[in-house]
């Protein structure tokens, strides 16, 4: 025969003057709480919940003889809330007021007992109890979580890095923008801080200790677009077996930044217009409309007025993602902030290898600045990081930094932002003899990105 073991889980305290009420009720309630600890006098008990991590008090609510108003009891309730008030507290008198019962619950007591007491009803109460502060200290600990995540997720040890006029000027209109909720649309190429430049207005914005969001709407299946955006319902479609927020809903409260929206095919403009229109998101397989409240940031490489002019992106939609235009120069058009930039760099992964190369060579510098960076401070970045690597010294010199200074860029001759984006995936992905992740991590992209940007180019 196997005999079941119940479970004891909670330390209880029990505070009342008649020792006989004590001693009935640890007979009965030891076998039900972990721990249970009685005492007669009111005066230590500040100590008790101090000292022991206590889940639940039991509270005689009249410690002198011929008392019956309450006062006592009510005064110890309000000393533990305002010392521990994650502590649930069960008021016990013998005196049926009903008043003093709603006192007592406004006071912040979870529940009241009459003595004399009925055992069942007893239990049910501190059991009910014990699991209201269970439920609390869950709910305090998702939130805390929740915030911790928000800061790790929004947390970046990059900074924006520039001593030129024009890095200043952008930096100064990033400060100016942040505090408001204006839509931000950040233009320019590929590599040059667009999404570093999201992240610091997000940052600085009364936004900051909510979620930043980032959609790569460049690397978004067209099938999974409304999934992704606005969420699902359970059985909505084949395989959704669950919920699923949207990124739209995941960015409430905080920012949404839309990265490269030039890339979103004109069907599903009209789909995400609406909804920046309406401020309300509809999961896939709902009818239920669900506000939302988010600061839009975009970011685009394209010329959207062209587009707009080859009817292959909405003008609607442009007129209202861009309310405060904030265009990024290229990297060879502010080449004085290349020194910094590359002692930035070397710093950070002399540290990251556990290198001692911390020194540029001036013949380095030079060659930096002489080279017309189509890749932009992505690409400084990424020849940084080689450099560090390869060098055996405290210096780095031109034979470590690896840099082709005949590369096919370097001719002056005018290209499109695509065009410049195409050769330099196909010069990747020869240099790396096809290999799409080596060539995705030197090009500063992810896998799926190199490969949708693969198909489009027919490469």
């Amino acid at each position: 025969m196997i005999m079941e073991i119940k479970t004891k889980e909670g330390r209880l305290l029990i505070v009342d003057d008649n020792k006989g009420v004590l001693n009935a009720l640890l007979l009965f309630l030891k076998f039900e709480f972990s721990e249970v600890f009685i005492i007669s006098n009111p005066n230590s008990l500040i100590h008790e919940i101090e000292t022991r991590n206590i889940d639940v008090v039991l509270l005689d609510m009249n410690f002198k003889s011929g008392e019956s108003s309450g006062n006592e009891g009510i005064y110890w309730l309000r000393e533990i809330k305002q010392r521990r008030p994650d502590i649930e507290v069960v008021m016990f008198t013998a005196y049926g007021d009903i008043e003093t019962a709603v006192k007592a619950t406004h006071e912040g007591a979870a529940d009241f007992i009459l003595k004399p007491w009925e055992n069942e009803k007893l239990l049910a109460t501190l059991k009910s109890a014990l699991k209201l502060r269970k439920s609390k200290l869950t709910v305090n600990d998702l939130r805390k979580r929740e915030k911790d995540l928000k800061t790790e997720l929004n947390r970046d040890d990059r900074m924006i890095i520039g001593v030129s006029q024009v890095m200043q000027n952008i930096l100064n209109m990033v400060r100016k923008v942040a505090c408001t909720d204006a839509n931000i649309m950040i233009t320019g190429e590929n590599g040059t801080g667009k999404e570093l430049i999201a992240k610091e207005i997000h940052r600085l914005s009364e936004r900051h200790n909510e979620l930043l969001v980032t959609v790569d709407l460049g690397a978004m299946s067209e099938t999974l677009f409304e999934s992704e955006m606005f969420g699902h319902i359970k059985g909505s479609f084949t395989d959704a077996y669950d919920d699923r927020t949207g990124k739209i809903m995941l960015a409430n409260k905080g920012t949404l930044l839309l990265d490269e929206i030039g890339n979103l095919p004109l069907q599903l403009q009209s789909k995400l217009l609406n909804v920046l229109q309406n401020r309300v998101v509809i999961p896939v397989g709902s009818n239920k409309e669900c506000p939302v409240d988010i600061r839009l940031i975009s970011t685009t490489n394209k010329n959207l007025p062209q587009m707009i002019r080859e009817q292959t992106f909405r003008q609607d939609l442009l007129y209202r993602i861009n309310t405060i235009p904030l265009e990024v120069p290229p990297l060879r058009q502010h080449i004085e902030d290349i020194d910094v930039l590359a002692h930035f760099f070397v710093g950070k992964y002399c540290q990251k290898y556990k290198k001692n190369c911390t020194n540029i060579h001036p013949k380095v510098i030079d060659r930096l600045k002489s080279y017309p960076w189509p890749g932009n401070i992505r690409e400084l970045q990424h020849t940084m990081e080689r450099a560090v690597i390869l060098c055996e010294d405290d210096t780095i010199t031109s034979c470590d930094l690896n840099l082709n200074l005949h590369h096919p860029f370097h001719e002056e001759e005018t290209l499109t932002l695509e065009e410049m984006e195409k050769r330099m995936i196909a010069m990747e992905l020869k240099k790396n003899s096809q290999s799409l992740s080596l060539a995705a991590r030197n090009l500063g992209i992810s896998r799926t990105t190199l490969y949708t940007k693969i198909k489009k180019y027919g490469i």
